[in-house]
């Protein structure tokens, strides 16, 4: 075991190096910068004439997309990296590795936009992220971190899953989990690769060809593949689904938030149990798949859910489809890469129970 004192961005970057990370496609954007910087400086010392580790400053986000294509049709363990605009380049990329079914890694240390945005955190890619932000009926398993912790984790994971069913995996940050610092720590990973006998490494003798492709023009062999992709979304549904509850036990109102914003809403859940509040939090770890089912079986205990995020109510749509009405869902939101404080969060609750007194 060791523990390091890390920014998020760099943690995530040596947790890729620990978990085998063979490839990193990618280019230069803030909040993110340092998971490339990290990568090229220090990846080069585990590479081997056995094992060249590659790392490749791209001269786009078009292009680096492209590449782990190419390196994951492959068989390589590939990622790549960005932040909210440059993630937006990469979604026709994105829709081809999904339809091509193609394990990979991508990270988004979402920043506040739209547009260019600002450099300051935010989670207005949360559509982007779990409805498919490119062409087509696509998922990708969608990993949330709200600590430093959890940005090296989740790479393991990520990795993992994405191997397992053959599926793009997107970690989804922000700036702020990206740009601060905490102790971090690495545990022994065993890196077991699955064998990827569908990968284009050439024709032995012993097997046809591989072909990787997401384009079938036949529209009955397209519609098969697509059910096939259904079926497998369905199992990554029943199997996958990870998230956190804080004070739910017998909590009356229940904060809803991921990644910072969670952060935010733990504190604000213990102000309010100071001020007699029975309050809690349940913080989605994956974004998909949504823990619906656990936050249906909450709303049958809970006066009123509100929800908290970066950004005008994305999340929050998910939350009311999952609790179908049985309790109020409310959002709370601050724009811009504004931050709001626990104390903030307090105050929209309590203003929510004393309309709810009066009515």
């Amino acid at each position: 075991m060791e523990t390091k004192l890390m920014k998020g961005n760099e943690a995530l970057a040596e947790a890729a190096i620990q978990a085998g990370c063979d490839a990193y496609f990618g280019y230069p954007i803030t909040p993110q910068s340092e998971v490339l910087e990290y990568l090229a400086r220090e990846i080069p010392k585990y590479s081997t004439k056995e094992h060249i580790r590659v790392v490749l400053q791209a001269e786009s986000e078009i292009a680096s997309i492209n590449m782990v294509y190419g390196a994951a049709g492959a068989g390589f363990r590939v990622m790549t990296s960005s932040s909210s605009p440059g993630i937006s380049l990469m979604q026709e990329g994105i829709s081809y590795i999904a339809g091509a079914e193609l394990p990979c890694l991508i990270v988004n240390v979402n920043r506040a936009g739209p547009g260019l945005g600002t450099i300051q955190p935010g989670q207005g890619d949360y559509f982007q992220a779990t409805k498919g932000g490119g062409h087509g009926d696509y998922k990708l398993i969608v990993l949330a971190p709200s600590s430093v912790q959890e940005m090296a984790d989740f790479v393991f994971l990520g990795f993992d899953l994405a191997d397992k069913y053959r599926n793009p995996v997107m970690i989804l940050s922000d700036g702020a989990i990206g740009q601060m610092m905490e102790k971090v720590t690495f545990g022994k990973y065993n890196v077991h690769k699955t064998e990827k006998p569908w990968a284009t490494t050439g024709k032995p003798e012993s097997r046809g060809r591989n072909y990787i492709t997401s384009l079938h023009i036949q529209p009955e062999k397209l519609e098969v593949h697509n059910l096939k992709l259904i079926e497998k979304y369905k199992e990554i549904e029943k199997n996958e689904v990870r998230y956190e509850e804080i004070m739910t036990e017998d909590a009356e109102y229940i904060f809803v938030a991921y990644g910072l914003s969670a952060r935010i809403c733990h504190k604000a859940a213990i102000i309010a149990r100071e001020k007699g509040i029975k309050a809690g939090m349940f913080r989605p770890v994956t974004l998909f798949p949504f823990p619906s089912k656990r936050l249906n079986e909450l709303a049958e205990t809970a006066k009123l859910f509100l929800t908290a995020e970066l950004n005008s109510g994305q999340m929050v749509e998910d939350v009311r489809l999952a609790v179908n009405g049985k309790v109020n869902v409310e959002f709370y939101g601050r724009l811009g890469g504004m931050v709001p404080n626990p104390e903030e969060i307090v105050n929209k609750l309590e203003n929510l129970i004393s309309k709810e007194n009066v009515s």
